[in-house]
């Protein structure tokens, strides 16, 4: 999401992607984690109040756009046992179990995306579609 947000590397492939398919299936604490991130680069001086303000506005507008996964005891349950098999942090875990709820019990049918290498390989092992970034030529 972040690239969507501030300029980075992976802007324009990650805006691509979007242009593509701009319908966004995000879990609960989306919003919570691209503020987390946006306020570390403002408080390590990477972009100005102003370019803060701007991030969350271009957030507010996603999110009023998003279909977002509200937090569910399966949901839980699924993020724990994530944890034991794969190498996650727990909010990729809640990540990756909405995305399996969202998927109801049919992996191949949901692409995934993901800039986290980590997240992506559990995402790959557990059958969701990963959609990757074309390579810089």
């Amino acid at each position: 999401m972040i690239p969507l947000l501030v300029y980075e590397t992976t802007t324009a492939a990650v805006r691509a992607e979007y242009d593509e398919d701009p319908s966004l299936m995000v879990w609960w604490g989306t919003e919570v984690e691209c503020v987390s991130a946006l306020a570390r680069l403002e408080r390590d001086g990477s972009f100005t109040r102003a370019a803060m303000k701007q991030a969350l506005e271009r957030l507010a507008a996603l999110r009023g756009s998003w279909h977002e996964l509200q937090p569910a005891e399966t949901i839980r349950r699924e993020a724990i046992r994530i944890l034991r098999v794969h190498d996650l942090l727990a909010a990729n875990a809640l990540q990756l179990s909405a995305a399996l709820a969202a998927a109801e019990g049919v992996p191949a049918s949901l692409d995934f995306f993901s800039l986290d290498g980590r997240l992506s390989r559990a995402a790959d092992r557990e059958g969701l579609r990963l959609v990757e970034l074309p390579r810089a030529v």
